[in-house]
């Protein structure tokens, strides 16, 4: 029997890992299921190369609780380890000291992401026990047991099976670990696709009779396997797997690289048909199959951080800072690598079913369009494939399509190509209508990311403006035309205006006449480009666009003098009827902007019947 201490320099460390790993200690059984799974493949490989003898039996992982005696185990049929394996492994801690130790994992949101392994079953344990018999032919079983404390016992027992049984005396502070629902919940978390099969049993649990017993993983998920192996049938399953209430997804990107990097994964393009269902997050890192977290911010870009799936690289190291992320060069090719695969894809689409990619630009949009203003690179990809929508004929334009087909109306004196966009086609309709009458093509900026993309992306393309379908009338839509003579004496438009000059709650107006065509409405209300866009922004994010946010809404009001109704109105001799007719020309603009609300709605409404009778 040998005794002795745990060779650290430093008085006891146990405390320290617990007070470190205090916020993550559930990582003990990741860690130490980890470790088992590690000890079973490495048997398969000695087994494969003729250095282990004798049958491998069932590999399996069991993790048995037992609450009566408060203990969890962990028992696998791998190398398993012989007394002077134990020695090195487990008694010689590799740190020198409890201040190097601090400072080495001083970041307490990673400590424990496979830096400590076995050590972490002390976060929850006040005893931990190991049972341990080697592949190695003419050895022993042999006995561990350490208290928490540096000091622990080490010797031969009657242990006959092969492998390993690690048992956890959980303590008092920690008896959450001797619930089933915990301890299920975590390895389904952590284990659900380690390539060993794992087994859940609670001691004293009865079983139905012809239960079939069930292991909690899936021990060969698809992205291990070669994509011309798989079906879409294979792929739409593994998606259901992963998010089960999910729609199936428009597409995928099977990850397959094994030089100069390795990397495996699966990304889906999910369905999103409302902004509000955006969400980050759900892109899973796995390290040979043990999965590490679904923050990827720094492996996957940041655009990409919409899409959903798995990752899965063992050259990416795991108990590190995000520093280090951040300046790895394999995390760096991992990146670039991806933006590439997901661009390539996204273009063979396009080129090859570009029905199929319109239907689903709904969704596709808002990766692209982030994607366009977040990596340069892409955006050189995306320029090919990005679509525009028409607003009212269901036809798609890429950019160049675009400047092709409105080359004759829609450039101005400037030489720039002027894009008309809407970002309701609904509230939007009588503007659209018009400028369709024009000649214009209005296409369908309306979702999440588009007030930033249009700002983006006209200091990206050259010679290219953007200009909202009701940022002006429609004869200024292109190129300003500030002589529009009306038919109206000066006397006439200088009466009009007045009558049109009343105060406005919570908006700045602006009043002008002008001679439009006898067709147009006889009031037009505008919001001015660059005030609109910078609310707008405002409404997003901070910084100076948010003091643009608390300001009133310009509008401007274009009275169309050559509208045959002022001839009637200016003639009225009733002056109370005559400025309830020109508010309500006014309310009727504003309403179609959506800016008439609350009592001045109900009061527009009022006033409507009111002259009704």
């Amino acid at each position: 029997m040998q005794k002795g201490q745990i060779r650290v320099q430093t008085e006891n460390i146990f405390p320290i890992i617990k007070k470190f790993l205090y916020s993550d200690h559930e990582i003990f059984l990741r860690e130490l299921v980890s470790n088992a799974t590690d000890a079973s493949q490495k048997l398969k490989t000695l087994s494969g190369i003729g250095e282990a003898k004798g049958e491998l039996g069932d590999l399996r992982i069991d993790v048995v609780l037992d609450t009566k005696e408060k203990t969890l185990s962990i028992i696998d049929r791998g190398i398993g380890m012989t007394a002077e394996e134990i020695d090195k492994y487990i008694n010689q801690v590799a740190f020198s000291g409890a201040e190097e130790f601090v400072n080495k994992y001083k970041d307490a949101s990673i400590i424990g992401h496979f830096g400590l392994g076995f050590y972490s079953a002390f976060m929850v344990s006040d005893k931990v026990d190991i049972y341990s018999k080697s592949y190695k032919e003419n050895t022993s079983g042999v006995f561990w047991s350490c208290d928490g404390s540096p000091e622990y016992e080490l010797y031969d027992v009657d242990y006959n099976e092969r492998g390993t049984r690690i048992v956890l005396h959980i303590n008092e502070e920690s008896k959450e670990f001797l619930e089933a629902g915990r301890i299920k919940g975590i390895l389904t978390k952590f284990c659900k696709f380690l390539p060993i099969p794992i087994y859940f049993k609670e001691v004293g649990e009865k079983e139905e009779e012809g239960t079939e017993e069930k292991s909690i993983n899936n021990t060969n998920p698809i992205w291990v396997k070669k994509p011309g192996d798989l079906t879409k049938e294979d792929y739409e399953g593994f998606y259901k797997e992963l998010y089960p209430f999910n729609e199936t997804p428009l597409f995928w990107i099977h990850l397959n690289v094994d030089y100069p990097f390795n990397l495996t994964g699966i990304l889906y393009f999910p369905k999103i048909k409302q902004s509000h269902e955006i969400q980050k997050d759900k892109i899973q890192l796995y390290s040979n199959q043990v999965f590490v977290t679904d923050e990827v911010k720094d492996i996957v870009p940041e655009f990409l951080m919409l899409l959903q799936g798995v990752i899965d690289s063992p050259d990416i190291p795991l108990n590190v800072s995000r520093s280090y992320l951040q300046g790895d060069p394999n995390v760096k090719k991992i990146n670039t690598h991806i933006t590439k695969k997901v661009a390539d894809k996204l273009e063979e689409i396009f080129r090859t079913e570009r029905t199929s990619f319109e239907e689903k630009w709904e969704s596709l949009g808002l990766f692209v369009k982030y994607g366009m203003m977040t990596d340069d690179k892409f955006l050189e990809k995306a320029n090919k494939f990005l679509v525009m929508e028409e607003a009212i004929e269901k036809k798609f334009y890429t950019l160049e399509e675009y400047k092709i087909a409105t080359e004759a109306l829609q450039k101005n004196k400037d030489g720039k190509n002027v894009i008309i966009y809407t970002t309701d086609p609904i509230q939007q309709d009588a503007y659209i209508q018009a400028a369709n009458a024009k000649g214009y093509k209005v296409v369908k900026m309306e979702t999440l990311v588009d007030a930033s993309f249009i700002n983006h992306m006209e200091t990206k393309w050259e010679n290219i403006s953007f200009t909202r379908v009701d940022a002006d009338i429609v004869d200024n839509l292109v190129d300003k035309q500030e002589h529009a003579d009306s038919i109206l004496s000066k006397d006439e438009e200088e009466q009009l205006k007045k009558l049109f000059e009343f105060p406005a709650n919570a908006l700045h107006v602006t009043v002008e006449i002008k001679g439009l065509s006898k067709e147009t409405a006889p009031v037009v209300a505008t919001r001015p480009e660059f005030m609109r866009r910078m609310k707008d922004m405002g409404a997003i994010g901070g910084g100076m666009a948010a003091f643009y946010a608390q300001m009133p809404d310009e509008v401007t009001l274009t009275v169309n003098g050559n509208h045959s109704i002022y001839q009637t109105l200016l003639k009225e001799a009733d002056t109370t009827r005559q400025e309830k007719q020109v508010r309500n020309l006014a309310d009727l603009a504003l309403l179609s902007q959506g800016l008439l609300k609350g009592n001045e709605l109900t009061t527009f409404i009022n006033r409507s019947l009111d002259l009704m009778q």
